[in-house]
């Protein structure tokens, strides 16, 4: 019995602890990373975005795991919308550091001024992959409606 009841609280968890993580950093780029100066307007958009849907998606686990069920496909929908914005961000963070495109998302004032550390960049990318992966591997099974 209760491994049935750890069952059912270990997928909204993962979503609050997935969508927090997002939120976390989404937050952090805009606020003390600088983002809002040294990144393009476009950029700020979509992170923004991603933000509003990483805090939704964090809302409605929380009510998944304290309410009920009914929040699970709402949950699990906005955890794969904001892990495929996340993905498209980070292509365009490691384009922008290491492609034919060098420092293209960031604002003209910045570029060739922004360093950073290569190993962030593919831990970023391959974190993305991963993100995706669980996205279809989610889908697939039927879980995303």
């Amino acid at each position: 019995m209760n491994h049935i009841l750890i069952s059912k609280k270990i997928y909204p968890s993962s979503m609050i602890l997935g969508a927090g993580i997002l939120l976390f950093r989404t937050f952090r780029l805009m606020f003390f990373e600088d983002g809002l100066v040294t990144l393009a307007v476009w950029v700020n958009v979509l992170t923004a975005i991603e933000m509003i849907i990483d805090m939704a998606c964090f809302l409605f686990s929380i009510k998944w795991l304290c309410i009920s069920e009914t929040y699970k496909s709402f949950s699990l929908r906005l955890g794969a919308t904001a892990a495929i914005i996340h993905a498209s961000r980070v292509i365009i963070f490691v384009i922008g550091r290491v492609g034919p495109w060098k420092d293209f998302d960031l604002k003209p004032e910045y570029r060739g001024f922004v360093g950073i550390d290569i190993f962030w960049v593919y831990f970023a990318g391959i974190l993305s992959v991963l993100g995706i992966a669980g996205v279809i591997i989610i889908w697939k099974m039927g879980k995303i409606t």
